[in-house]
């Protein structure tokens, strides 16, 4: 499962027999302190690809995502092998796409967005103020 936003909009290719297949990158961010207390944020970009019916949605525009949406992806992690056209052999990873879901519409001028980077720390924050650690923990308490 990951939750990112597009780094641009889906490319979808159609095949003789019908097929469909739909590519899209994706930008996963995560936010944390370094050893000196500061925020460092890391960005990661996955290739995302979708078969079958849910290529045919994006292309038939039954489900619109753009640039910069904020997405819920679930799928599994494939990696392949191909031959560059200059002879070089690349290893590829990519996100098999098995549900897409929009959370919010983004990166475009006057679409709304339901969630920024600065709305997420707040929430952060307010969920963290509320969480108390649990200090007895011993290891006839835990249920494997």
């Amino acid at each position: 499962m990951l939750i990112g936003r597009l780094g641009k909009d889906p490319d979808v290719i159609s095949f003789d027999n019908g097929g469909k297949k739909m590519t899209v990158s994706l930008a996963t961010s995560e936010r944390y302190r370094d050893r000196e207390g500061n925020w460092q944020d890391q960005t990661e970009w996955h290739n995302i690809v979708a078969w079958g019916n849910l290529a045919s949605d994006i292309a038939e525009k039954r489900r619109s995502y753009v640039k910069g949406d904020l997405l819920f992806i679930e799928g599994k992690i494939k990696s392949r092998q191909y031959t560059d056209s200059q002879g070089v052999n690349k290893t590829i990873t990519e996100i098999i796409a098995e549900k897409m879901n929009l959370i919010s519409k983004g990166g475009h001028p006057g679409s709304e967005t339901r969630h920024d980077r600065a709305a997420v720390s707040d929430e952060t924050q307010v969920a963290d103020d509320h969480f108390t650690p649990m200090n007895d923990t011993s290891a006839d308490d835990l249920p494997f």
